[in-house]
């Protein structure tokens, strides 16, 4: 069995763990389906292969996820993330690369929890002077 890189990506409230297989033709298996068939939006597809067209790795590795939690979009931002992490380890030389375009900050931004006596995490309820 051939070495595998690891690396875990977060974004939002999803997880996505990412192993790289090196001398792959570039097939990317997300929950065990391929891509295209699990994300269904081009523009996702898009944000989760950044990290190879930027490092120009395109086709080198095969990439193997599993991913938990959040939406469709988190999941693929979680999924950027740990495709960039397990390129580093793969090949160090690509840290300054990633880091510059921010591919390796956890974004974080969540979604703020709710707060006794409002509707949501800041909207009030409705006030009647009269």
């Amino acid at each position: 069995m051939p070495e595998m890189y690891y690396g875990t990506g977060k974004r939002k409230n999803a997880i996505a763990k990412v192993w790289l297989v090196p001398g792959g033709t570039g097939n990317i298996t997300v929950n065990d389906k391929p891509m295209p068939s699990y994300v269904n939006r081009r523009l996702l597809e898009m944000i989760i292969v950044q990290p190879f067209e930027v490092t120009n790795t395109t086709g080198q590795y095969d990439v193997k996820a599993k991913v938990l939690g959040g939406g469709i979009s988190g999941q693929a931002g979680a999924l950027r993330h740990g495709i960039s992490k397990a390129l580093i380890v793969a090949d160090a030389e690509l840290r300054p690369t990633l880091r510059r375009l921010g591919f390796l900050t956890r974004d974080p931004r969540v979604k703020e929890r709710k707060k006794y006596g409002r509707k949501r995490a800041r909207r009030g309820f409705q006030f009647s002077k009269r």
